[in-house]
């Protein structure tokens, strides 16, 4: 799902969602099952040209993604198991996510292969041949004009790749595998992709960048839409990477008037939570790392990195802020004015999903919806999201707590409490960005080569604006960030934001 283009790939989730949705609007236990297992042939019918070399191969896959749309996992592949199967524990307006969270749907994955060079027609058979010369097992020849690579010879090395004057030999990859910063996309018995639980940590960036489709995570848009239907308080956390991922011309106004008849009876910004913990971590900062009490501070709001801490340098789980992620110190300021409303953040992160999931959250965050599940039920209910607005915006938050969606934003926005509050007190930051770097960075750290330094890390390449639920391209949604911080009434949170008890 290439953010921003129109993919086919796009195409069948929205799809799948809206139809989902749609099923939560009147979820009639009588007629549900019958109704789910009518989609597959409504989605994918008999004149359909468009998904896969079959229609039935393509119809397998929908019901896949019908169940875990629903909130239920993938049916196991060597047992009969009914499509609708554990229907009845889905069929709730409270539903929380269970782990795995990211699954490889197996008839969808094209089990592409992975780390191989090979000539392609552009070889123009040249005198020169660099490509046999330069390899060091003798794996490349000329046969009939053309350069080829026995591949039971060929280390992988891509020297010949490197020395190709006209580009002609291909380095195959497997597009999840390489998106994987931690390395948990492993090969199953028959060669298709599968997902390593222990070493994931949910960014999504496998399944955005799967050109097939075959990886997809879990939703509770179901039973939200029951949740909005049955006429409770439920209450939106809307975070600060909103901007234009529901369109160009759709403003904060646009957004809130859409969210409110959607059934939400009141709209937050995430930001306010980000304000929050700007100030906290600032704090903390200064009466922590700079006294020497703590040798470095690693941020917490994004979840696939503080995952990633905690999996793989479990050394370092105790410098990892203690602070309140923006989504749950949010979601606390809400209940506290609201103790019996539904909180439901919206937002562009998958691993968000897990977050809410924790035994210390659950009873903060009702739900988390991304970007692009919030469209498809605005398209189940037909909403047109430009055609109203409200008077007034979201409640009004800072430019730094918006700052938070981008990467960099975090430890930028911590530095700028500091330099306001603590006046003289130097500021060393470290930033990482993608799970690769992160990984890096936390080795360095562990290595004590950066004590004294404030820790940014963002599992998804470009920040929160580049997570898996986000829709538009990721530089355009950098830009609109850009912008609405430019555009803030204030610029820095209160001091005294840190008082705040929200415990």
């Amino acid at each position: 799902m290439v953010r921003g283009l129109d993919t086919t790939v796009k195409q069948i989730r929205r799809k799948v969602f809206k139809s989902v949705a749609i099923l939560g609007l009147d979820p009639n236990e009588e007629t549900l099952v019958k109704r789910i297992e009518e989609l597959p042939y409504e989605l994918v019918p008999e004149d359909n040209k468009t998904y896969r070399e079959s229609i039935y191969r393509a119809r397998a896959i929908i019901r896949e993604r019908l169940r875990l749309a629903m909130g239920l996992s993938l049916r196991p592949e060597d047992k009969a198991v009914h499509l609708t199967q554990g229907l009845e524990a889905s069929n709730v307006a409270d539903k929380y996510y269970e782990p795995p969270l990211m699954q490889v749907i197996p008839s969808a994955c094209e089990s592409c292969e992975d780390n191989k060079y090979e000539v392609s027609n552009m070889c123009k058979g040249c005198l020169a041949h660099p490509c046999v010369e330069v390899c060091p097992k003798n794996a490349i020849e000329m046969i009939n004009g053309k350069s080829y690579i026995h591949q039971d010879k060929c280390i992988k090395c891509g020297k010949c790749k490197a020395v190709c004057p006209y580009d002609a030999i291909a380095k195959k990859v497997r597009p999840c595998k390489e998106a994987c910063g931690v390395n948990a996309i492993v090969n199953d018995k028959l060669g298709r992709a599968y997902i390593d639980n222990e070493k994931c940590v949910s960014c999504g960036m496998c399944m955005v960048n799967c050109p097939f489709g075959a990886i997809s995570d879990k939703s509770q848009i179901f039973q939200l839409m029951r949740a909005l239907g049955e006429g409770g308080e439920v209450i939106a956390e809307v975070a600060p990477a909103f901007v234009g991922q529901l369109g160009n011309n759709v403003s904060s106004k646009n957004f809130k008037a859409a969210l409110m008849e959607l059934g939400f009876k009141e709209c937050y910004e995430v930001a306010l939570g980000a304000d929050i913990g700007a100030i906290a971590e600032a704090h903390h900062y200064v009466e922590k790392v700079t006294t020497g009490e703590l040798p470095f501070l690693l941020t917490s709001c994004c979840p696939s990195w503080a995952m990633l801490a905690k999996k793989y340098f479990p050394d370092l789980s105790s410098q990892v802020s203690q602070e309140l992620t923006p989504m749950v110190a949010t979601a606390r300021s809400i209940k506290k004015e609201h103790p019996q409303a539904k909180v439901v953040f919206i937002g562009p992160c998958a691993a968000k999903k897990l977050e809410a999931m924790r035994k210390s959250v659950r009873s903060d965050v009702d739900f988390v919806i991304t970007f692009e599940e919030l469209q498809a039920m605005l398209d189940a209910k037909g909403i047109e999201v430009t055609a109203k607005e409200t008077e007034h915006s979201f409640h009004d938050a800072t430019g730094v707590g918006r700052s938070y969606a981008v990467a960099g934003g975090v430890a930028d926005s911590i530095k700028q409490c500091v330099d306001a509050y603590y006046p003289g007190t130097e500021v060393k930051i470290e930033k990482a960005q993608g799970l690769a770097d992160c990984k890096k960075i936390l080795a360095l750290a562990k290595a004590g080569r950066l004590d004294g330094c404030l820790i940014e890390g963002m599992g998804c390449p470009g920040g929160c604006v580049a997570g898996a639920g986000t829709v538009i391209p990721i530089p355009k949604a950098m830009k609109n960030v850009e912008e609405i911080v430019k555009i803030s009434s204030k610029k820095l949170p209160a001091k005294e934001l840190k008082e705040i008890e929200l415990n």
